[in-house]
């Protein structure tokens, strides 16, 4: 598999590195569409999403190279070429949120509200970057055979780049490409549905993707370690606890608030005085 793309002598562009770009494109463009019919500002969303693709990408880096601290140490220079892959994916949406989080805090913005936005982005991008993994030779499985890659239906061209090491291998990385865009056009239907609270869209999208790594991180072969546990595997599971709880904790919150409403606006003597106005504050039509 050939890694470069253009090579033009002493620069050389990786496929890598074009991958990885038009996924984080195509995520940016999928949130400013929906960020616009919301009229969030278009100057906080472009300082948004621009600081958060760096910070994202630095932070990525940073967390594959600590993990790989013995080889970085031997190899300083190699910290700076992530056109060889090497961007953990866990890493650099920690970092990211991280800043979201300052960020919307400092412009006063709801930090849920805007996490909707970007986690159907965010899903899509990802689906588009693990394609870079392909042209890397990275994020492979078990071995396998070209037999049972086939009867799987997995298109010739991947069954061919998946050759690797004088094996066949599990291409891990398409199976989570498909599970992101599976999970992409899912929120997409999903944020439809009008009793769909904050917070709440990014809770499903941290249980899919939290799942999915899970899952096919039990195939892989080249996984972070932390002794003889795989960390994207402890991460995911935290992914799917967090993600739990965003849901539960709205539908918890919004009954509480329902229930202490239609109590304070009951009365023993007009019970339908108190039901309409229970509506009434609430802004929904009544018949």
């Amino acid at each position: 598999m050939d890694k470069i793309a253009i090579d033009l002598g002493p620069i050389q562009i990786y496929w890598y590195s074009i991958i990885v770009f038009l996924g984080l494109l195509t995520g940016s463009i999928v949130i400013f569409k929906e960020a616009r019919k919301r009229k969030i500002s278009e100057d906080f969303l472009v300082n948004l999403i621009c600081d958060s693709i760096i910070i994202g990408i630095i932070g990525a880096r940073i967390y594959y190279v600590l993990f790989n601290l013995s080889y970085y140490i031997d190899n300083p220079l190699e910290i700076f070429a992530i056109w060889n892959g090497g961007l953990a994916i866990h890493g650099g949406i920690l970092a990211a949120l991280i800043f979201i989080i300052i960020y919307c805090r400092k412009n006063r913005i709801n930090l849920l509200q805007i996490l909707d936005i970007i986690v159907v982005g965010l899903i899509i991008g990802q689906a588009i970057g693990r394609w870079g993994n392909f042209f890397n030779s990275e994020a492979y499985g078990q071995i396998t055979s070209a037999a049972v890659l086939k009867a799987q239906g997995i298109p010739k061209f991947i069954i061919d780049g998946m050759y690797i090491l004088g094996e066949y291998r599990q291409p891990t990385f398409f199976y989570e490409s498909v599970s992101c865009f599976v999970g992409f056009l899912a929120l997409i239907i999903i944020r439809k549905c009008k009793y769909l609270k904050r917070g709440q869209l990014t809770g499903i999208y941290l249980i899919w993707y939290g799942i999915t790594r899970f899952l096919i991180e039990s195939l892989r072969t080249d996984a972070l370690m932390i002794g003889s546990l795989k960390i994207a595997k402890i991460v995911s599971i935290i992914f799917v606890i967090i993600g739990i709880i965003l849901i539960f904790y709205n539908i918890i919150k919004s009954t509480k608030e329902d229930q202490k409403l239609y109590t304070e606006d009951l009365t023993p003597t007009d019970e339908n005085a108190g039901f309409i106005t229970y509506y009434k504050k609430r802004g929904d039509k009544y018949v």
